[in-house]
């Protein structure tokens, strides 16, 4: 083999912050890219390789079909050889829609759908029994057997089950020249004009022919052509009568109830499925879930009077056409709006509710004379449920579904799909119980199936099992076996939903492929680490090339070869400080090197923090998996909240915990999961919560946009002596509203070149090069600098020079604090590598001013960060704590956990086995518990 082949070489790659590097990558094995969070990791991963293989791939297309595709950049490198076909598997989290679910993402449902199309058996929905299907030389054959030598009317049904008089249709029938029809069970003439009760339900036959069964030619002949006509007329359904018993019985082409004539269409595919009219509960679309009005939450004191407000959505009396109504209502049920609710007449309510329409007359008995009154009154129960489903207005539908509650669909039961559907089943179950297993017994009913099919099910069903077998296997190895195949993919965390995608690449048992991934391990605890790495290194055995950016020190010294960027990061990295395998790199002097190898480490603290005495005590929580928990959080501590994946860690602190202190401190609308009481909110002044969304992801957002300092450097320019004599405004020195902005690039600072079957070229605006500011703006100068000079700086340039301007300075201290000193204010977010982003937003929080008693919520805070990066970030955190605020943070990274005051250990499993405390106290109290698996792994961190 040539080096060539075995070899991805890059040369001169200058994406980004990358300084003109070569690198060789062995192919067909298992690569770690690391190195410190901006370093240029993912510049060479994503932005050069990736990038130049899906624009190679592109390039195959005709000219014609590119120009739908749309042309992808060059990334800016001078040559790559040796590339083979490229797969990234990043972090962006999967579709937030409600119909997208882990069996969707994963394919499995569609090849349970083909399951049941192909081999399921049909029970009728009315009686239980198996539902038959003939074809016409089968229905003539059960005809002559089951009524040789009889007299039999054939009928085909027209009308079932329906209102009208029905005069046109007998019109047409008789213009068809048939002369006899079957209505509600009785044989009539049809003679003119003739027509049925329009308000009563009816079922209509043809008489098609009236014939003895023998056995003669002409006999056979007639039927035959009997039968043809009245699968015609009945859509492909008809009815036999024996004329001297009045014996029926009901033949179908398509699947049929043997005693009730109810037919299925034949199943096909999308017939199963939630997301096909064909499949889709008619009732709540296949959603599974709707929105129905609660009369207590309109109703929450029936002791008050409708005077006092009882009705919540309208509030205390006002003089409005409501009100009026009411009163109306009050006169015609003889009742005062004074009086509490709960003594009002149950006539009154109901209309109070759900409206009426009606007249009615009141005599005065002083003045002698009679009053006309009319009421029409939508009912404020039916007034909220028609806002909801058709305002335009987001606030409007807010509104509404604060008198309402999400309960499952009663037609479909929750289960997302119509009847029908619902009553194809494969060894006693339908698509909707299999999809409602967790993962792992799905798998093994699937091992224990053949044995429940028959010869022709097993032939037709054989590949298809196969099929869904390797894929639920995959998913077991990637350590996602606590999910089932109905969780909507909205509930699913980064870690789970790149793990997803990952088993669905490896069940295409693909060959010769460069997989590319972004941190895999986020998300997933030390004990299912293991599973990970060995299913990267099963697809690498298959023959393909795998390159993964990331920082856990298992993944790197598992890997065949690691390539480490840097020395530092942004403008001070990109460059390649060593490489080759584990061992090798460990003998290097490098950041990543010194924490491979001990020489430096995270300290662990000298001792815990006793807190100030103060709880929050959360009771009751059954949210999700969650077994009825009561957590108690102690303050002015450092909690750490660890579990393997699953556990119920976020349902705990991001769906219950956070909105009740948001809708508490804030006013917040999120409705958190269940819980029975929460006391102690007394003892904290603020909530801010931290996650992991993406911030800004436009060319216009930045650094300094994103923080707000931006805002503040503009009215310090507005302030100007000079800027002030023009008459300057702030908004003058923006480059997104018309006015100061250079209107050729509208303060873009970049013009974008269509080139057609071409990717867009992005070329420096010839007016402002680049600066983004018309000539007259750019005349104001503050120190001797632009407004374009200011975000053309880096933030440590910034801190010195705004250092005298105090509400600038603190905003970009807190940015250089979080380890980002390096990036530039003006620098766009399209830019920003993950974990710098993720600290943007971090220090755009801690910017804010603490009161020393804030609760702040960390959602995995270490994504994308280096082991360094990991040291600085704790040092800000731990100031934080040491002004007395609470810091809460959801992690699975030891280097973390080892560092908290107080842990809550949620498991034991994941999924349905999940959802207990397993265990609290300090770092080193939990290391001595047995069950826990967080408590092994930290053994082990703390004693080396």
């Amino acid at each position: 083999m040539s080096q060539f082949e075995e070899h991805i070489e890059v040369k001169g790659a200058r994406v980004h912050n990358l300084k003109n590097i070569d690198v060789t990558i062995p192919r067909d094995k298992l690569v770690v890219i690391t190195g410190l969070s901006g370093s240029g990791k993912s510049s060479l991963a994503f932005d050069t390789i990736y990038a130049e293989g899906q624009r190679r791939y592109i390039e195959t297309f005709s000219a014609y079909a590119r120009q739908f595709l749309g042309g992808l950049e060059r990334p800016d490198v001078d040559k790559i050889d040796g590339l083979s076909p490229v797969i990234a598997i990043e972090q962006k989290t999967t579709s937030r829609s409600p119909r997208s679910t882990v069996g969707t993402i994963t394919e499995i449902y569609d090849f349970l759908r083909l399951l049941y199309a192909r081999a399921s058996d049909a029970y009728s929905y009315n009686t239980g029994e198996k539902m038959v299907s003939y074809n016409d030389d089968q229905i003539k054959e059960l005809i002559i057997e089951n009524f040789k030598g009889k007299r039999i009317n054939i009928l085909a049904p027209v009308i079932r089950s329906r209102k009208g008089h029905y005069r046109e249709l007998f019109e047409q029938i008789a213009k068809q020249g048939f002369v006899k029809v079957r209505t509600d069970g009785e044989i009539r003439d049809l003679i003119k004009g003739m027509k049925l009760d329009r308000y009563k339900t009816h079922d209509i036959e043809i008489v098609i022919d009236r014939l003895k069964i023998d056995d003669s030619i002409d006999n056979d002949k007639r039927l035959s052509e009997t039968i043809n006509t009245a699968m015609y007329h009945g859509e492909d359904v008809l009815i036999v009568i024996d004329q001297d018993t009045d014996e029926v019985r009901y033949f179908s082409r398509n699947l049929m109830c043997p005693s009730t004539g109810i037919s299925y269409p034949n199943p096909e595919p999308n017939n199963f499925s939630f997301n096909s009219p064909k499949g889709a509960c008619p009732k709540c679309h296949g959603l599974g879930k709707l929105y129905q009005i609660n009369e207590q939450k309109i109703i929450p004191d029936t002791s008050q009077s409708i005077k006092q407000g009882a009705l919540a959505p309208h509030g205390p009396q006002k003089n409005s056409w409501i009100f009026k109504q009411l009163e109306t209502i009050a006169q015609r049920f003889q009742f005062s709006l004074n009086d509490p609710y709960q003594s009002i007449p149950k006539e009154a309510k109901e209309m109070i509710l759900y409206g009426g329409n009606e007249k009615f007359s009141v005599e005065s008995k002083t003045l002698g004379v009679t009053r006309n009154y009319n009421i029409d009154f939508e009912g404020v129960a039916n007034f909220i449920e028609n806002q909801y489903h058709n305002s335009d207005s987001t606030s409007l539908k807010r509104w509404a579904k604060e008198f309402m509650d999400k309960v499952p669909c009663q037609e479909c039961g929750g289960s997302r799909l119509r009847k029908e559907s619902l009553y194809f089943k494969v060894n006693e179950l339908n698509i909707a119980e299999l999809a409602h297993k967790d993962i792992i017994d799905l798998s093994d009913w699937f091992e224990d199936l053949p044995k429940h099919l028959s010869g022709k099910q097993w032939k037709i069903s054989e590949e298809i099992i196969k099929e869904i077998k390797t894929r639920l296997r995959f998913l077991v190895d990637v350590g996602l076996e606590y999910l089932s195949l109905d969780r909507s993919s909205k509930s699913l965390s980064g870690g789970e939903a790149q793990r997803i995608r990952l088993a669905t690449q490896i069940g295409s048992q693909l060959v010769g492929v460069l997989y590319i991934l972004d941190e895999p391990s986020i998300g997933l605890h030390q004990r299912d680490n293991e599973k990970l790495i060995n299913s990267l290194v099963s697809l690498r055995d298959v023959g393909n090339s795998v390159i993964v950016v990331e920082h856990d020190k298992d993944m790197i010294e598992r890997a065949d070869y690691v390539i480490d960027i840097g020395p530092k990061a942004g403008k001070h990295g990109g460059e390649i400080i060593s490489e080759g395998n584990p061992e090798e790199l460990k003998t290097h002097h490098t950041l990543t090197a010194d924490y491979l190898n001990g020489t430096k480490q995270i300290e662990v603290p000298k001792e815990r923090r006793a807190g100030n005495g103060k709880t929050i005590l959360l009771e009751g929580c059954t949210g999700n998996n969650l077994k009825d928990i009561t957590v108690e959080f102690p303050l002015g501590k450092m909690i750490g909240i660890t579990g393997v994946s699953g556990s119920g860690k976020s349902t705990l602190i991001n769906e219950t915990l956070y909105p009740i202190m948001n809708a508490h401190y804030f006013n917040g609308v999120k409705k958190p999961m269940p819980y029975k009481n929460i006391k102690g909110l007394e003892n904290i002044d603020k909530v801010i919560d931290i996650n992991q969304s993406p911030i800004g992801r436009t060319p216009r957002s930045n650094p300094a946009t994103y923080t707000g300092v931006f805002s503040e450097i503009r009215s310090l320019f507005a302030k100007i002596p000079e800027a002030m004599i023009r008459g300057y405004k702030p908004g003058r020195f923006s480059f997104n509203v018309k006015g100061g902005r250079c209107e050729t690039c509208q303060g873009g600072g970049l013009r974008v070149i269509e080139m057609n079957f071409l990717p867009d070229v992005y070329v420096e605006c010839e007016t402002c090069q680049g600066k983004r500011f018309n000539r007259e703006t750019l005349e104001i100068r503050y120190k001797g600098k632009s407004i374009s000079d200011v975000l053309e700086m880096t933030i440590n340039e910034g801190v010195e020079f705004f250092e005298h301007i105090p509400k600038i300075y603190k905003k970009l201290k807190t940015i250089q604090d979080v380890g980002l000193g390096y990036i530039t204010l003006g620098q766009q977010s399209t830019t920003l590598s993950g974990g710098e982003a993720q600290r943007i937003k971090l220090a755009t929080e801690l910017s804010k001013r603490d009161t020393g008693n804030t609760f702040y919520i960390l959602d995995e805070p270490t994504t994308g960060l280096h082991f360094e990066d990991i040291r600085v970030l704790m040092l800000v955190l731990n100031k934080l704590v040491n002004k007395g605020n609470t810091v809460l943070i959801i992690e699975h990274n030891m280097d973390v956990i080892k560092m908290c005051d107080h842990l809550i250990d949620i498991g034991y499993e994941g999924g349905k086995k999940g959802g207990k405390v397993v265990g609290i106290g300090t770092p080193e109290a939990l290391t001595k518990n047995t069950k826990s698996y967080t408590a092994k792994f930290l053994k082990k961190e703390l004693n080396s």
